[in-house]
Parts: structure tokens; sequence; C-alpha cells
């Protein structure tokens, strides 16, 4: 039996050509497949049509990697023609839109694609050209308001600032960064947890009925329930889940533990016997706090390196003498060490940042990148000091050992602030209303005013 690879990297690949159906025409054309792996990405399947009889050619991007376990929003602001360069990934679950437009192409209309911006914007194009004969016809409003929509799209073409955003349930889009390693300042992404609907949309969704899917919530309330009323160290507990990659049973492990000097932690880790996969995230507990908090460490030895740290899923970390700066809710939550989490930022970062070292990338650009991998690698081994390790959470839910507590450490610097309006928007605070909530609900909850007026508790 041959070990080979089946998928292997780009500049090691040769397509694949077999006979296939023109749809077109109803002759016979070639369809070449490649399996493919993307540089510091993930598996991919490119399949590219061509009939000799009709001209009809067609191409498709398929996914073979695994879904990630939250989906994403990618929002770039397109500033110039250069801009238009940037190469993206775009999974067959994501929608794409303009939003200056207001245009939005759902995921369930469009496929999967490796292409440029301009690529993106060429196909929206030719999809809203295709039916404009007809339209004249029938509808001359509609047909003159989409031939205005093309003129803005063409002016894109030629410069125009605009914002394009990728919805993907699944995770697995993306779009150049150009300042790697530091962060784009034209490119916003933001993790969310999937729905339901989108749950099924990407045939994640249980087999269970909402009977039995009522029946193991309240299971797990009893569960949590007895864990929290033991004042001792409560033991593991498991329940079963469905695995998130392969949808097979598996089983979720959680824990509830104190940590001195700051708050419960609610541990949960799933373990996939059938497809191999894991996962660990660490929730934190008790109520959302007023301020948000800010940690700054000054790494100065290797005894810093081994402190016990919380990052939660809502925490930005930055190392500014390494161009380090990670987002809010990069990585997820995590209970480690500083060494630990420096060493899974490495991981993450080397193995979600594509096009930098194949082709398309610049010899400027594979440096600068090799270069800073290679410092983040020193500071995880103790080697580049000093550096300032910065944990800023908008929640307050992380925490960073102090080797002197109760008294107060040094090395370390913690800040608490008032969080903007923008950032509880993003946090969803700005629609709670814990104060006569019962009270007009069919009201429209005003948001005009970027003040925080309600406290949590």
């Amino acid at each position: 039996m041959s070990s080979d690879p089946i998928f292997v990297d780009l500049s090691d690949s040769k397509p694949s050509e077999i006979e296939s159906l023109c749809m077109k025409c109803g002759d016979n054309g070639t369809t070449s497949i490649l399996l493919s792996k993307i540089p510091h990405f993930k598996e991919i399947i490119i399949m590219a049509f061509e009939c000799p009889h009709c001209g009809f050619r067609n191409n498709e991007l398929q996914s073979a990697g695994v879904f990630n376990e939250r989906g994403h929003t990618i929002s770039l602001s397109v500033h110039n023609k250069e801009d238009m360069n940037r190469q993206l990934v775009k999974s067959d679950y994501c929608s794409v839109k303009f939003l200056e437009l207001d245009l939005e192409i759902p995921a369930n209309n469009n496929r999967g694609l490796l292409t440029t911006v301009e690529g993106l914007v060429d196909n929206a194009i030719d999809d809203l050209s295709a039916g404009q004969p007809l339209r004249k016809v029938q509808d001359i409003n509609v047909y003159n308001r989409i031939e205005e929509i093309m003129a803005t799209m063409n002016g894109y073409k030629e410069g125009n600032p605009f914002t394009l955003v990728l919805d993907d349930p699944s995770g697995n889009s993306y779009v150049e960064n150009k300042c790697l390693p530091a962060q784009d300042p034209q490119i916003k992404l933001r993790w969310y947890t999937r729905t339901p609907e989108q749950q099924t949309f990407l045939g994640l969704q249980s087999n269970q009925t909402p009977a039995e899917e009522a029946v193991d919530r309240a299971i797990h309330s009893v569960t949590a329930s007895e864990m929290l009323n033991d004042k001792g160290l409560p033991e593991v507990m498991s329940f079963p889940a469905n695995c998130p990659s392969c949808n097979g049973p598996c089983a979720t492990n959680m824990h509830l533990m104190e940590i001195p000097h700051f708050k419960e932690v609610v541990i949960m880790a799933t373990n996939c016997d059938s497809c191999g996969y894991k996962s660990n995230e660490v929730k934190a507990g008790g109520p959302i706090s007023d301020k948000g908090k800010r940690i700054t460490l000054k790494i100065t030895d290797a005894e810093d390196l081994s402190r016990d740290i919380l990052k939660s899923e809502t925490c930005g970390l930055s190392i500014p003498e390494i161009n380090l700066e990670l987002t809010n809710g990069t990585l997820g939550g995590r209970f480690t060490t500083v060494e630990g989490l420096l060493r899974q930022v490495h991981t993450e970062l080397r193995d979600r940042a594509p096009f930098i070292e194949g082709d398309s990338g610049t010899d400027s650009s594979k440096d600068r990148w090799s270069r800073f991998l290679d410092n983040l690698t020193k500071v995880a081994d103790g080697k580049l000091m000093p550096v300032t390790l910065i944990i800023d959470d908008p929640l307050s839910n992380s925490y960073l050992q102090n080797l002197y507590a109760p008294d107060p450490d040094p090395e370390m610097t913690i800040e608490d602030y008032d969080r903007s309006w923008e950032e509880n928007e993003d946090l969803g605070i700005n629609d709670m209303k814990l104060d006569n909530y019962q009270e007009g609900q069919d009201k429209t909850v005003n948001h005009e005013a970027p003040t925080q007026t309600e406290k949590t508790d």
C-alpha cells in the first residue's frame, strides 16, 4: 500500500484529469482535480472544468479540512487598487457582502473560491449581468438599479474604496494579511459561536429530537448544580456530546475549579476517538465585570514563563518587542502557562497564515515572517528577554499568576479601565436590560447615544 500523502503542497502537486459532461452543450469536456495544501492553512480540493466544444469554463474550490470550533466574520477595508490584489479563500459556506452597496451574496448561491479581491468583484459583476437582457424587458427599474450597482463595482476595480465582509460559520475563509506578523489595520476579524441554524447548515446538528435535547440539558443543568454545591474540589464530570468535526458520539469532560485570588472557572475538554479531534476551552464564572482589565507583565527570567495564565475567549494579547498582536477572541479560552500560551500562538499563526511561503509571497515578506516566528520561539524558550506581555480583556475574565501573592508583583501591572460603547456593542452588553426588563419589551432599544448607563451584576 502506497504511503504517499494524498494532499501535497501547491509547489509539488500535479492535477488529475477526468472526462466530464459539459452542462452547457452536452458534449464531453475535461475536469482537472488538484488535491492540494495551502502553506500554513489547510487541505483544499481545486477543480477546473473546460469544454473544447463550446468554450465553457468553470472552477471551484472545496475545503478538505475540518471545521473550526467557531465561525468568524472578516471585514476588509479596500483603499486602492493594490488592495484588489489581496488573495483570499472563500469556503462553500461563506457569504459575501459589499457593505456600502448593501449587497449580499448568500453562501448557498456561491461556491468555494481561491481568488483575489478583484476576482471576487469580477464574479459578482458576471453574476449580476447574466440576467440583465431579460430584466430590461420585464422590469426596467430593476435593470437600471443593477446597472448602477455594476458601474459602482467597476469603479471598485479602478481603486474606489469599499468594505468587503466575509461571514463564514465554518471558520475556513481567509483574507491575506499584508502586514504580517503585525495585525493588519484594514482587516477586522471577529469569532462567534455558531447558532443551531448554522450548525444545521454545516451538517453538524445533533440527531437528537427536541425532547431528547431537553432531557440532556436538564441532566447537564443538574450536574452543574451538584458541582457548584460541592465546596471541595469537584470531580471531573463527563457527559455525552457530538463531535464538531465528524458529528460522531464523543465525551466532553467538565471541571469546576477556583483560581486563588481570582474567581471560579469551568474547564471543558472534548476528545473524539473516531476522528481524533481534540479541543479544550475555559469559561470564567461569575457576573460580568463593570470594567475591563489590562495586565502588563515584564518577562525578565525563565520563571516568568512558568506563570499560570487564564486567557478568556474575549482576551487580546500582545508583545510589542516582537510586533505580536492578537485580536480579542483569537485562540479561544486557554488555561496554561505563559510558555505554553506562546507556543500555542506560534502553532496557530504558523498554521493560519497562508500565501506567505507560497509562490505569491515576496522574499521580503517571507524573511520578515520567518524572523517573527523565530523571535516568538526565542521568547518561549527564554532566549529573548526582557519583553513585555500585555493581556487586555474587556470582560476582565483573564488571569495571570502573581508569584508574590497576596503582595503586589513588582514585574506586573494591573489596570482597570472603562469599556467603550463599541466594546460593549461587540460583547452584546448594550442590548441587555436588567432594570424593569419586563416592561416595554416591544419597544426598540435606542443605540444612538454611545454611553454606558447600566451595570450588570
